[in-house]
């Protein structure tokens, strides 16, 4: 009963505390910004009285607590604003009936701003002021869409990207970029090369033939994210140390890159771990570094960056890791740091394939 009510209250996707306050106070400063540099910028010195509009109250909503939003974006807001009030005024002028008007105007705004694709909801409020707004917006006529409205949406949006840049969020909305190949070809990167593909969503974006709130590209990203979180479900009870090798050939940091090079053809290695006198982990060596630096000792070529993890870690974390195409194999240690064991993308795909075939199994 309790959840229930905490649900109706709050919804079923209820806002963290403090993107509710990041929005109520980005929509406070930005208002005030708007209306006494708006005030400021066309004269006049009756401060009380900010320049503002109400339907830029609306737009606050989406430019602070919804700043990814497609109708959030400085093209909607600027062209969706300004559109409508061109539209609600031409209608005002050429229709004296409120009540034809009134629809009309919003109407004819909402498939204008749809066409030129700047639609803002915002934008139909807009449009219904310049039909009902009174005998001082009637008088002001194709100015009104240039000052307030025009005046407001701008700054506005610039009150946005300045709170954006003071709060770490990205506005106007940058959304994400599909990794690249890492090998620089037009191939996409290994992990986008499964699953659904980005033809797949835009036939089921046809399919469903309703205009979302989302733009195609933060669609994409968060169905990726949500087939990584359930692949890390289905094998979370698979551990790094139940599939890692334990006998590692590994390289110490003060033998000669000649020794190590001899060391890794006697076992077919292109790449080896190199450890320390306690045998911790402080890097990989590959042939073609210690080639170069063959008259010297491993330390000078080894590379210090490379993946650790756990016995304990399931092994779902590396799925990211291994695929991406920048690393091949990753190094369990334990607290201190010390070797005992690596795991590589040939016993991942293992892995995979076993628990493939369990899940085939159980299913049927």
């Amino acid at each position: 009963m309790i959840a229930r009510l905490h649900t109706l209250v709050r919804g079923k996707s209820p806002i963290r505390p403090i993107d509710a306050l990041r929005g109520g106070a980005g929509a406070l400063l930005g208002l005030l910004f708007a209306g006494l540099l708006g005030r400021f910028a066309v004269g006049g010195a009756d401060w009380l009285h900010p320049l503002l509009v109400a339907p830029i109250g609306a737009s606050a909503v989406l430019v602070f607590a919804v700043p990814a939003s497609p109708l959030a974006q400085p093209r909607s807001v600027l062209g969706g604003n300004i559109v409508s009030a061109l539209v609600g005024i031409t209608v005002a002028m050429l229709v004296p009936q409120t009540l034809v008007a009134a629809p009309l105007a919003v109407g004819a705004a909402i498939a204008t701003m749809m066409l030129l694709g700047c639609l803002h909801p915002p934008g139909g409020a807009v449009a219904l002021i310049c039909v009902i707004g009174g005998p001082k917006v009637a008088e002001a006529g194709y100015l009104f869409a240039f000052n307030p409205v025009a005046v407001d949406s701008l700054l506005l949006t610039g009150a946005g990207m300045i709170w954006g840049r003071l709060t770490g969020h990205s506005y106007p909305h940058r959304p994400p970029v599909a990794p690249a190949s890492p090998h620089g070809t037009k191939d996409p990167a290994p992990a986008a090369r499964i699953g659904y593909s980005t033809t797949d969503l835009d036939v089921a974006l046809a399919r469903y033939g309703e205009l979302l709130d989302v733009s195609r590209e933060d669609l994409d990203a968060l169905f990726r994210e949500v087939e990584l979180s359930a692949a890390q479900r289905l094998h979370s009870q698979i551990r790094c140390g139940d599939v890692m090798s334990r006998d590692v050939i590994s390289l110490h940091h003060d033998q000669s890159a000649e020794s190590a090079l001899a060391y890794m053809r006697e076992h077919d290695l292109r790449a080896a771990p190199v450890v320390d006198a306690e045998n911790r982990v402080i890097g990989m060596a590959r042939r073609a570094e210690l080639q170069t630096n063959r008259r010297r000792k491993v330390e000078a070529a080894l590379d210090p960056f490379v993946h650790k993890v756990m016995e304990g870690t399931p092994v779902a974390a590396l799925l990211p890791i291994l695929s991406s195409g920048h690393t091949h194999e990753a190094m369990v240690v334990d607290g201190e740091r010390r070797l005992i064991g690596v795991i590589t993308q040939t016993d991942l795909i293992a892995v995979l394939y076993r628990a493939h075939i369990v899940e085939s199994v159980v299913g049927s």
